[in-house]
């Protein structure tokens, strides 16, 4: 049986798909921000909120979703308790294990960042998932369709850089010309 020759790494590709993450992140840092709580508050909210039916929110699992150390978890919930985001019981069937819930503040905040990412996820759509796309199979059609777009954008944007630049020399010379032709009119 022959090894398949090795596929050749796009590293544009990788490397568009990292941005158009980055981009996303970026704008999700600033709306959580703009809600008065810090990134890592928000993906707490949204890890406790979006756990599955049969998982219990608590520390434990906190720090499991948010890939951090227990005891990092054990403050952020404190943060996000003195905030009143957040809210502690004992489990009534084990007192040690501490429940994590959503306050009502916690909710409404959650609601509404949600509703700004999706928008945000909505727009962002195409150029994450042909971005995604190249990245996976470099040979996809809407991979090769999305990075011939950012190139045609990007050499449109170096053209009419470099067009100004002409057009003004274009004006000064003829202007420099027809002043010149005043000035030989002159001398006749």
């Amino acid at each position: 049986m022959k090894n398949a020759a090795p596929r050749a790494i796009d590293y544009q590709a990788l490397a568009d798909f990292r941005f158009e993450i980055r981009r996303f992140l970026n704008v999700s840092e600033r709306l959580v921000h703009a809600a008065g709580i810090e990134p890592q508050q928000h993906q707490a909210l949204l890890a406790i909120k979006g756990l599955p039916a049969h998982r219990v929110a608590t520390i434990g699992v906190l720090a499991e979703r948010l890939l951090i150390q227990h005891h990092s978890a054990v403050e952020l919930v404190n943060r996000l308790e003195a905030k009143d985001l957040l809210r502690r019981a004992r489990r009534v069937a084990d007192r040690r294990e501490v429940v994590l819930t959503l306050s009502r503040r916690g909710e409404a905040v959650l609601r509404r960042l949600t509703e700004l990412h999706r928008a945000e996820l909505q727009s962002a759509r195409p150029k994450l998932l042909a971005a995604l796309a190249a990245a996976i199979d470099p040979h996809a059609t809407v991979g090769r369709a999305f990075r011939n777009a950012r190139h045609k954008k990007h050499t449109r944007k170096r053209r009419t850089r470099n067009k100004q630049p002409k057009q003004r020399q274009r004006q000064s010379q003829t202007m420099s010309g027809r002043g010149s032709q005043r000035l030989d009119r002159s001398k006749d």
